[in-house]
């Protein structure tokens, strides 16, 4: 071996191991540059980032700002702000973090309240979190899910007695807008047996967030509850990832074995934030201008909740949607009502009326109400339902006074129980009425005005 062969071999191996000792501790990076901006879509070239990962868009001399990768076509991937895009120029560097979104987690989490990201608003300091968690979750096996057994006492009689919800049961809460649902909402948020109570507030109004934590949680059950807040000012991104980070937040306290009340207010502003989204970026409209996307969407965030396997914890989940123009085909109501185990439908007519809260008893239903509930708890609340119906059907009839009594039994029998159904049904705001009281109620109801059985004489 020559001298010149013995030089060139060990100036190569040094190379190598120089080359090894760069890759390790200064990893290249591929700086992209923001080349177009429309609403709050970015597009970017030069990335090299996954779907889901973050990146920063660095000004100069100007404030960086932190977006999510959404899509790309070709060379060009589009980003979506997290936070406020004033400032960008045109080609600014775009950085990826090769860091995805994730969920802080823990115990300390109990009191506080926090945005979209996990960080806190409530000026009381940072939060100590016991970990990091996906904020899509993850996937339990249908088969090893625990059924749902028992009946959970939500502290409103015509739910408890008529619409009774299972313990990690997923319920929709429908109707337009001011009709109550934000005031049912908070109703069960108080009076619902639960270990811990998650609130996500997404899209909505801002001054909301302060109005439920000190009048509708107060001190009492703010202590159990972790608030989620994303208002309707909020970036389309923030306000899905605030669903998302309360479904992650339930998560973990039913893997911790405890009973989690989950509710967001609202699901169709989750759907809402995604059909900007997938707008923006250029998904073609399906259904009255909601891209497929959002339906894919929808059942990924409510499929989370419920019970987790055998002996483990449960999450029961209540989501507010809204049917604009008290549509009850609105395709996101359409799909929620298809997805979830139950839907309580408010009527603005008994709104208007000033009964609360104003439950359509009718156009509700529970799904599992059949399998948690004694036959004689079940055979009252038929009987109710088809007496309040029947007095419906003919409501028109009674109150002009084309109805002659004694023409048909059944609707005088109706007529004879309405005022007392009607009062059944109504209930203060700060009026608890718990599980056994509101069968007990409805057992007298039904068993008080009972027609007296005529006896056949010869």
């Amino acid at each position: 071996m020559t001298v010149e062969t013995t030089l060139f071999k060990d100036m190569a191996q040094r190379l190598i191991q120089r080359g090894d000792f760069i890759a390790e501790r200064v990893p290249l990076q591929v700086t992209g540059k923001l080349t177009r901006m429309v609403g709050l879509t970015l597009e970017a070239v030069g990335v090299r980032a996954v779907i889901g990962s973050r990146c920063i868009i660095v000004n100069e001399g100007g404030k960086p700002v932190e977006a999510e990768v959404v899509g790309f076509a070709g060379d060009k991937t589009y980003l979506m702000p997290i936070g406020d895009i004033r400032g960008l120029m045109p080609n600014a560097a775009v950085i990826p973090t090769h860091g995805v979104c994730s969920a802080p987690v823990g115990m300390a989490l109990l009191g506080r309240v926090l945005d979209g990201s996990g960080k806190p608003l409530d000026n009381q300091g940072p939060i100590e979190v016991e970990a990091q968690v996906s904020l899509t979750g993850n996937f339990i096996n249908p088969l090893n899910r625990h059924p749902i057994e028992e009946p959970l006492d939500v502290g409103v009689a015509a739910i408890n007695a008529l619409l009774t919800v299972g313990r990690g049961q997923r319920m929709g809460l429908f109707a337009g807008s001011g009709v109550g649902k934000s005031v049912l909402l908070g109703m069960m948020t108080k009076y619902t047996t639960a270990d811990v109570i998650v609130v996500g507030l997404i899209g909505e109004r801002g001054r909301e967030v302060k109005e439920f934590i000190d009048k509708i949680l107060g001190p009492e059950g703010r202590a159990r509850a972790v608030v989620v807040a994303t208002p309707a000012d909020n970036s389309p991104l923030m306000r899905m990832h605030g669903a998302m980070l309360s479904t992650s937040i339930a998560e973990y306290f039913r893997d911790k074995g405890l009973h989690v009340l989950l509710l967001m207010d609202s699901l169709t502003r989750y759907a809402q934030a995604q059909r900007e989204i997938a707008l923006a970026i250029g998904e073609p409209p399906a259904t009255k201008g909601y891209p497929p996307s959002v339906f894919a969407k929808l059942p990924q965030l409510v499929e989370r909740a419920g019970n987790g396997t055998e002996g483990g914890g449960s999450i029961t989940a209540f989501y507010t949607v809204l049917t604009e123009g008290d549509d009850q085909q609105d395709p996101i109501a359409d799909s929620a009502r298809a997805i979830l185990d139950g839907h309580i439908v408010l009527s603005r007519n008994l709104a208007e009326m000033g009964h609360y809260p104003a439950i359509d008893i009718e156009a509700s239903i529970s799904r599992v109400m059949n399998e948690i509930v004694t036959p004689e708890h079940l055979a009252h609340a038929r009987r109710l339902k088809q007496l309040y119906s029947s007095y419906q059907q003919n409501r028109d009839l009674i109150s002009v006074g084309a109805y002659s009594k004694g023409s048909n039994p059944a609707v005088d029998e109706a007529i004879a129980y309405h005022p007392k159904i009607m009062q059944f049904l109504a209930q203060g705001f700060s009026e608890s009425v718990q599980f056994d009281e509101s069968l007990a109620g409805l057992e007298a109801l039904i068993q008080k005005n009972q027609p007296e059985k005529r006896v056949a004489t010869t």
